[in-house]
């Protein structure tokens, strides 16, 4: 299977993968997150996650306004999908918010899973600033695996909590992650391995799995975003 990035929806281009085709799962899907209430959640994502006052950079993206039930309803549909495209023993990464972390937990469940942990991204100082509470400095990358996960694979340990900066000069996309922490992430795939990521957005964890010599397959929903990611990315 060669490296590709594919332009379409998830839930439709995930069940015409092969089975057992690839060694990781590492994602950053929408949160459907930005308030404590429905109304909040329900606006655009540049109204939910611009400063105010901001100047609009990125282009909005779907999928991001569900509220609580159908949000789990929709993340258990694609990661039942995901289940059945892994090789048993792969390793599952999704990157996810406080608001929603017990969501994501129990979606990967759901999914037929085994969920192992919780790492911390830690943005460090470049964060919006909250008077009287604390920063939300953090965003979290639930993990797991497909069945048993062998001790013995050819993969390094990694930390439980990495800190990288967002660089403006680094973010392709409204809610993009810094490539230098996508290029650790990439690395709990076992050496030589495949990764899926089928909310590629602007294609950082396909550059980060190339870049530390992956092969990688993407999706991508957004006409948009699927013209960054192409534009990062080497030719086939």
């Amino acid at each position: 299977m060669k490296n590709e990035l594919i332009h379409g929806d998830a839930l439709s281009v995930l069940p015409t993968l092969p089975a057992n085709s690839f060694d990781a799962l590492i994602t950053d899907p929408p949160y459907a997150s930005g308030g404590v209430h429905a109304f909040a959640r329900q606006r655009s994502p540049n109204e939910k996650y611009m400063q105010s006052g901001a100047q609009q950079l990125h282009a909005d993206f779907p999928s991001d306004e569900r509220d609580q039930r159908s949000h789990l309803a929709w993340m258990q549909l694609w990661l039942a999908q995901c289940n059945r495209v892994l090789r048993d023993g792969a390793p599952v990464l999704l990157f996810t918010d406080w608001r929603q972390l017990p969501l994501t937990t129990d979606a990967l469940q759901c999914a037929g899973f085994t969920w192992r942990g919780v790492a911390v991204w830690d943005k460090t100082g470049g964060v919006r600033p909250q008077r009287g509470r604390f920063s939300n400095q953090a965003e979290y990358v639930v993990w797991g695996s497909k069945g048993g996960m062998p001790l013995g694979r050819a993969a390094p340990t990694l930390p439980g909590v990495f800190r990288e900066s967002v660089r403006k000069a680094d973010k392709h996309h409204m809610t993009g992650k810094p490539t230098d922490l996508m290029r650790q992430l990439v690395r709990i795939c076992e050496q030589g391995g495949r990764i899926l990521d089928p909310f590629a957005g602007s294609g950082t964890t396909l550059v980060a799995a190339d870049l530390e010599g992956y092969s990688w397959t993407g999706i991508e929903m957004t006409g948009h975003y699927f013209d960054v990611a192409r534009a990062r990315l080497p030719s086939p």
